[in-house]
């Protein structure tokens, strides 16, 4: 029997700790993936994979499964889905919270070039360069039109499609450590790394191996979110919701 139902949209290392931190015997604690990425974590509690059907679909989710509590803990660069959740939540007066690590902050040494897009990303890249395209399979076609240019195309999953660069290698792989960076950046003889700033600490090393290095970062920055509740990190997430979902509610059928 369940007292209250949460619903955290993941797909990132914060979501899956919260949904292990937010167990307890009276809740039910639902995981919702988008499912780009071939083999997940493990996640506790409940899971579900794929969309809603857009912004009605996910508010007739949460009506249909009672959730008391939508917590966003996307990608900070997903902002399909948060506009999504906060549609959805207004729409039927759900409780909501979106977690948002705090984004990176250019330290002295850095030679990162801001941007606001992909496309200006692609423009900001100069002729001859070798390039570390530090971003998802989804976002690579927006360098497919420049020449003259060598990419290294490093991601965690094999692309499904050809990728649709003129000259590039792809290296599957994860983000390592500062010294693991360094020495691939070394190897590869990266010129520029092109990167989200997604903020964080899993993906961090390659921007402190470029700034050790001297290596310019063309670093796309966050887009402009709507005013909404935003807490930085886990634990100030496990707080809110305790203190959310303190009063008591009739118990449900599981």
């Amino acid at each position: 029997m369940y007292k209250t139902t949460i619903l955290i949209l993941g797909g990132t290392a914060e979501a899956i700790k919260l949904a292990s931190l937010l167990q307890a015997p009276d809740r039910r604690v639902i995981s919702s993936l988008a499912g780009r990425t071939l083999a997940p974590a493990p996640i506790q509690g409940e899971v579900r994979v794929g969309g809603f059907g857009g912004a009605q679909g996910l508010a007739k989710y949460l009506k249909n499964e009672s959730v008391d509590l939508l917590i966003d803990a996307t990608h900070p660069f997903a902002t399909q889905i948060s506009d999504n959740a906060i549609f959805a939540a207004t729409e039927i007066s759900t409780a909501f919270v979106r977690l948002e690590r705090p984004a990176w902050v250019k330290k002295p040494g850095d030679k990162w070039i801001s941007v606001d897009t992909l496309a200006q990303a692609a423009e900001a890249i100069p002729p001859k360069a070798r390039v570390l395209l530090a971003l998802g399979k989804q976002h690579i076609s927006s360098f497919s039109k420049r020449n003259r240019v060598h990419f290294v195309v490093r991601m965690i999953d094999p692309p499904e499609v050809p990728l649709e660069l003129v000259d590039f290698e792809l290296e599957l792989s994860k983000p390592g450590t500062t010294e693991s960076e360094t020495n691939f950046l070394i190897a590869k003889r990266i010129s520029h790394v092109v990167c989200r700033n997604s903020g964080g600490k899993a993906s961090y090393a390659k921007v402190k191996a470029a700034r050790e290095l001297g290596i310019p970062v063309i670093m796309i920055e966050r887009p402009h979110r709507p005013t909404i509740r935003t807490l930085p990190d886990v634990e100030s997430i496990v707080i809110f919701t305790e203190k959310t979902l303190s009063y008591s509610e009739p118990a449900r059928n599981e």
